[in-house]
């Protein structure tokens, strides 16, 4: 994998989603971790090899990979 790229997860928007940037570019909003993989497939990384708790390829805002839904929902 290019661990050269840097992946950005911000916070949960009001709609539950978040935005998902690979180095400047918006890759759209993953509503939970399997379309974050599906961005990240796409951008032409290897979603087999990604562990989303790797503070080398993922900076999140907001909360970690566990982190899903609009602010406040139980």
């Amino acid at each position: 994998m290019d661990t050269s790229r840097r992946v950005t997860v911000e916070p949960p928007t009001s709609s539950g989603g978040r935005r998902v940037r690979v180095d400047s570019e918006i890759l759209g909003l993953a509503h939970g971790p399997a379309d974050l993989l599906e961005f990240l497939r796409r951008a032409g990384l290897d979603p087999d090899s990604v562990r989303l708790d790797d503070p080398e390829l993922f900076s999140w805002h907001g909360g970690g990979p566990d982190v899903w839904g609009a602010p406040g929902d139980a």
